[in-house]
């Protein structure tokens, strides 16, 4: 992609989530598209992002499951980013009409309370860089159709990773424990929709291993001089399928001994 398809891109991006309203596949515009065409839009998106006055407060990994990576024709995670206004209180509610078609994945959060820098990053890296683990929530939205009516063409890797990986907003809760206090493999939730169960899964649904995707995003972010800060908030991956919400949805996840964490929707 030329740096005026970029920058176009990402400008409908910005507009549609502005506008409430969904885009066309960029895909379908820009078929030859690569990963890293895709992650340039992301940027871009991000660069509008930040001159409106948001500040970047961490990362969120996605496409963790074979499934999902089946699904996009992709065979890695994907990354986005996240920012302050994407957060909300456990419990809280988000305004009606705030978000397009939102759904929700339950998650384990890490917080930061040192830097991460490629390369060569082991999980004990990633364990003795974490402040804490939490249980979290993960908004999802698309500012771009799940499918193109005219054509039955569905979204791709590049629709997906230049709309910052489907980002929304995000909810954490319950307890606080060390990275090495429980196996985070074994650490699950149970995911419901108005106190009726829509999925369970453990954390080795992500990767083998909670931390192994943030692994992934620190060798990512190292090519391209970047890394991981202290104090940043990093989702690691959904263990569940995306839940779907409709206004007045309470959608609740519960981690068992770590601790509950919910969000309505107006």
């Amino acid at each position: 992609m030329s740096p005026d398809q970029i920058e176009d891109a990402a400008h409908r991006l910005f507009e549609a989530e502005r506008e409430r309203k969904q885009i066309r596949l960029l895909s379908l515009d820009f078929p030859g598209a690569t990963m890293d065409d895709a992650y340039a839009v992301q940027a871009a998106l991000v660069k509008r992002k930040q001159a409106s006055g948001l500040k970047r407060i961490g990362w969120k990994i996605g496409l963790t499951s074979k499934a999902m990576q089946s699904a996009l024709n992709i065979d890695i995670p994907d990354s986005g980013i996240l920012f302050d206004d994407m957060v909300f209180a456990d419990g809280g509610t988000v305004p009606a009409g705030r978000f397009i078609q939102p759904r929700v994945e339950a998650e384990i959060a890490f917080v930061m309370k040192a830097p991460l820098k490629g390369p060569d990053v082991s999980i004990d890296d990633v364990l003795d860089a974490t402040d804490y683990v939490t249980p979290s929530l993960e908004i999802l939205d698309t500012r771009i159709e799940r499918m193109n009516r005219e054509t039955g063409k569905i979204r791709t890797f590049f629709d997906t990773i230049s709309d910052n990986a489907a980002n929304a907003g995000l909810v954490t809760g319950g307890r606080r424990l060390g990275a090495r206090e429980t196996d985070l493999r074994w650490m699950g939730a149970i995911v419901t929709r108005n106190g009726e169960v829509e999925e369970t899964g453990l954390g080795a649904g992500v990767l083998d291993h909670p931390a192994r995707g943030i692994v992934w995003l620190a060798e990512r972010l190292h090519t391209y001089g970047m890394e991981i800060g202290a104090g940043e908030v990093v989702l690691s991956g959904s263990f569940v399928r995306p839940v779907e919400t409709r206004p007045g949805d309470r959608i609740a996840a519960d981690f068992g001994p770590h601790g509950k964490v919910s969000i309505n929707f107006a």
